[in-house]
């Protein structure tokens, strides 16, 4: 370890002391192992651990072979496995907290030793419904940056009501077999009572509202009115867009907040890695987005967590999410983009089960095994590269003859020799419980094949996120994107960035555009070009 690397421990050490110090109750950490099982992942369960208690006294800890009686008595089968407080709570930790995975056992900490599950009014009013006992699975991996959100729902629920809910929070990286009993191939996948109540992160009353219903919900409509928030500016949105004319905006004087309902970051918290954003050669895009995150947090106050449900555009302009109302007197919408689908025969079907969008969630389930990428720009290069390097013997597939990504990835694509198929298109994803092969189909020779595999990734490209803004009557272009003259829609006050409106689809650009939107606005509430 140099002296740079140790100098972020101590002071990562410092921050983490600070949000433990409310912490009064020990918290008692039990880890069962079973020597040559996973003991990779023991170690770095136990370095986690002695990572934490360096920080804080609260921590009691001991270590158990799998073989001892307290394991028996615990119902412990797996190695590595983390217990926490198995007196006043059933939750527990199959792996270790790798990586993205940090975020949760600091979040158990906290949560376990002060006693609260710190649950908002809205989540705390639905869980009193549940009457019977939930036994949760959250399946998680180290590189999913969504997971601890959801993570973190399931562990307020445990805390909230220990007497009827349970928690195993599982590695799929560690627990292979499980994932696979459970087709658990897409992170965060939840279960209750071994029925599947969710597929990728929710909001935490969405969570609340799926394991009272058992089974995964879209809409949550608030019972009473939140808190309402007054601002100058409201951006609907937390990617690059969002976060940049958030800053922009605060800048000029404007009260500004930022609303998310998914992950910070957007496309980029799952890119594997970003080249050649200024000043940056090569970087992690989630490691950018925690710059981003930081640097908003100095100038705006962010909400995440919080979709938006309604949209009234007249007078003060009114934005009611699932926690709260927004006045503002100007709102930017930069929602971004979404996932594509192919719309092939099995895609829905298997999507969390061997079909996936995002590489760096899911890709380490796959190593040593055999998958393909569907698409031919640079996200899809991009992903087949990062496959490839974590181990997974990954074929690209593209329906025409040249790759449309820049030069210098495709390239590397050629070094690392991998497979490409041109001028094919999946027709159809087939598997009983999980993907086992495609079917596949060359436009140029007419040929039909089939290809077994363990996985299918999709990376054709993304659909602007206009939901919002078609709700409220704005104008779209025939592309579908939200139509604008200089950021301004066609309703007076509403202005849009990024992804979703169109245009060169990079970080840069989409940074720029909320760069300049938010001067904009900035410009017209001073005079207001309506009237």
């Amino acid at each position: 370890m140099n002296q740079d690397e140790d100098t972020e421990i101590q002071e990562a050490q410092k921050e983490i002391a600070k949000i433990l110090g409310a912490i009064q109750t020990e918290v008692p950490i039990f880890l069962y192992t079973q020597p040559g099982q996973n003991d990779v992942f023991s170690d770095a369960a136990r370095q986690a651990v002695r990572f934490f208690r360096q920080v804080t006294d609260k921590i009691v800890f001991r270590e158990f072979n799998l073989s001892h009686e307290s394991a028996k008595k615990q119902k412990v089968e797996y190695s590595p496995t983390l217990v926490f407080d198995p007196d006043r709570y059933n939750i527990r930790w199959l792996g270790a907290p790798l990586g993205e995975e940090g975020r949760i056992f600091l979040e158990a900490l906290i949560l376990i030793g002060l006693q609260k599950s710190n649950l908002n009014e809205p989540s705390r009013q639905v869980i009193k419904r549940i009457d019977g006992p939930r036994d949760i699975k959250v399946f998680v991996s180290a590189t999913c940056p969504y997971c601890p959100q959801q993570a973190l729902n399931a562990l307020k629920a445990a805390v909230e009501k220990p007497d009827l809910i349970s928690l195993e929070i599982i590695d799929i990286q560690a627990n292979p077999d499980l994932a696979n009993r459970y087709s658990a191939q897409s992170v965060p996948q939840t279960y209750a009572n071994d029925i599947l109540i969710a597929q990728g992160a929710q909001t935490e009353e969405l969570f609340m509202l799926s394991l009272d219903k058992m089974e995964q919900q879209t809409v949550f409509i608030p019972e009473d009115d939140a808190e309402e928030v007054e601002a100058d500016l409201v951006i609907v949105g937390g990617g690059p867009a969002g976060l940049t004319a958030g800053i922009y905006g605060a800048r000029s004087g404007l009260k500004t907040v930022v609303v998310e309902k998914g992950v910070l970051g957007g496309q980029v918290a799952t890119t594997p890695i970003v080249e050649n954003y200024p000043g940056l050669k090569q970087i992690g895009g989630k490691t950018l987005v925690d710059i981003l995150v930081t640097h908003a947090l100095e100038y705006v106050q962010i909400f995440p967590g919080e979709g938006v449900l309604d949209i009234t555009p007249n007078g003060p302009i009114t934005v009611q999410t699932s926690r709260r109302k927004f006045k503002a007197k100007a709102l930017l919408i930069a929602t971004g983009a979404t996932y594509r689908n192919l719309g092939v025969p099995g895609e829905s079907r298997l999507s969390g089960h061997g079909v996936s969008y995002c590489s760096t969630c899911d890709g380490p389930l796959f190593k040593g095994k055999k998958a393909i990428i569907v698409g031919g720009g640079n996200s899809a290069v991009t992903e087949a590269l990062h496959m490839h390097h974590i181990g997974v013997d990954v074929t690209l597939v593209h329906r025409r003859d040249n790759l449309r990504a820049h030069d210098a990835l495709v390239k590397n694509l050629i070094q690392n020799n991998i497979p490409i198929l041109f001028n094919t298109e999946v027709k159809e994803i087939k598997g009983k419980h999980k993907v086992e092969e495609v079917l596949l189909h060359n436009n140029k020779t007419k040929e039909t094949s089939t290809l077994s595999v363990n996985a299918v990734f999709i990376a054709i490209g993304y659909d602007p996120a206009v939901d919002l803004a078609k709700a409220i009557g704005i104008e779209l272009t025939e592309e579908g994107y939200i139509k604008h003259d200089n950021y301004r829609t066609n309703i007076p006050g509403i202005y849009t960035a990024g992804d979703v409106s169109g245009g060169y689809k990079q970080i840069v650009t989409a940074a720029g555009h909320g760069a300049e939107a938010a001067l904009a606005i900035f410009e017209d509430l001073i005079n207001p070009y309506w009237k």
